[in-house]
């Protein structure tokens, strides 16, 4: 069997990252829409794809990324993509889209129209193939798979009171439907670490919902569970499926409020989650929001076992504006005070297009955020 390289931060004290979806290129989008409407076929929309992830992963490099993803190019959204490519589920057309503040989502959606089950044949092990072979052969980098977490999925299938009614027809009871969900991710991330996987992060918002007063008043009238039990559900879902893999899968979670052409959709600090999230999540590195108000103070990181890495997006990727070294340095030490600086790295809040239409930069401002994060990073830990 082929031997799989691994790369870690320390290794090579490496103190900076990014999140991983990018601006999706002109060329891109046009194919994406031609195929959308029936005048590209899908080998056609592949062989571009291909060729914009390939000139994205040599950008990558070229800038000192170390950690290299696929930029996201094949999936219209962060989600859905991924939970589509389960069987038992179905894209379907919403009655609402996402509401973030002040802008709303397409209306597309995820709902069951069966079991859930992975059957080996899911677009995310083709994508991460193709990645894998543009970087297998080079030590300096190491490809990156993101996907959405197991409990985000739940939550999906749970939206509003008229996908809660499908959900429980085809799962009058939770633990089936908890079972299903779990042994359709460890069926993908399986597969995934069969090809070669090494660095997965699963990127999750349910987190976010929970520590938001006001988010959290609408899933409340989904269900009677309370807050806590909720926490003890989302986490007993991601937790089933991080557990056991091999010493050399690298797994991390991504905690967001939302990132949707530059808006947001929640707020709050993370010391309502601090318990569950910090204490009990089986994952190595936590990749975490920090770039506004809306993310709370560092004191809950405190919580956080020194066993682990705490990646801070205190850049941001939603508007172009450079923040100053001087004002990273600054934030960089104040949360050291909470986490060892050795187990601290630094890195943007979130992707650049968590959905195919992207943040509000240009492609050059993207890469000056990039560019800032690894030069800040470089000075801060030589210091």
């Amino acid at each position: 069997m082929e031997e799989f390289k691994m790369v870690k931060f320390n290794d090579e004290n490496i103190h900076f990252d990014i999140v991983g979806s990018f601006l999706r290129p002109e060329a891109l989008k046009e194919a994406r829409e031609q195929f959308e409407n029936g005048r590209l076929d899908a080998k056609s929309l592949e062989r571009i794809e291909d060729q914009e992830i390939t000139k994205l992963v040599a950008q990558q490099k070229a800038a000192g990324l170390k950690f290299v993803s696929d930029g996201e190019f094949r999936r219209a959204y962060w989600h859905l993509d991924t939970f589509w490519g389960f069987d038992g589920i179905d894209h379907v057309q919403a009655d609402n889209g996402y509401f973030f503040h002040g802008e709303e989502t397409k209306a597309d959606a995820a709902a069951l129209n069966g079991k859930i089950s992975f059957s080996g044949n899911h677009p995310d092990v083709a994508a991460f193939k193709f990645l894998y072979q543009l970087t297998k052969d080079d030590p300096t980098i190491l490809a990156r798979q993101s996907i959405p977490a197991p409990a985000q999925l739940y939550l999906e299938l749970f939206r509003d009171e008229k996908y809660t009614e499908n959900t429980r027809k085809y799962y009058p009871n939770n633990q089936e439907l908890i079972y299903d969900i779990v042994s359709a991710y460890r069926g993908l991330i399986e597969a995934l670490y069969q090809a070669g996987c090494r660095d997965l992060k699963l990127d999750d918002c349910t987190w976010g919902v929970i520590v938001d007063d006001d988010a959290w008043q609408v899933v409340a009238k989904e269900g009677n569970l309370s807050r806590q039990e909720v926490q003890e559900l989302y986490l007993e879902l991601n937790n089933r499926v991080l557990a056991d893999w091999p010493a050399d899968l690298r797994l991390s979670t991504h905690i967001c409020r939302g990132n949707y052409h530059s808006t947001w959709a929640a707020k709050g600090g993370y010391g309502v989650v601090a318990d569950a999230v910090f204490l009990k999540e089986n994952v190595d590195a936590f990749y975490l929001e920090f770039d506004d108000e809306r993310s709370g103070g560092f004191e809950p990181l405190a919580k956080v076992p020194t066993t682990k890495e705490v990646v801070l997006g205190i850049v941001t990727s939603k508007n172009p504006k450079l923040e100053t070294k001087a004002e990273l340095k600054a934030r960089l030490k104040e949360a050291s005070r909470y986490v060892p600086k050795e187990n601290l790295v630094l890195s943007t809040q979130c992707g650049f297009a968590s959905t195919e239409e992207g943040n509000k930069l240009t492609f050059e401002q993207q890469w000056d955020k990039i560019k800032l994060v690894i030069q800040t990073a470089k000075e801060f830990w030589q210091e």
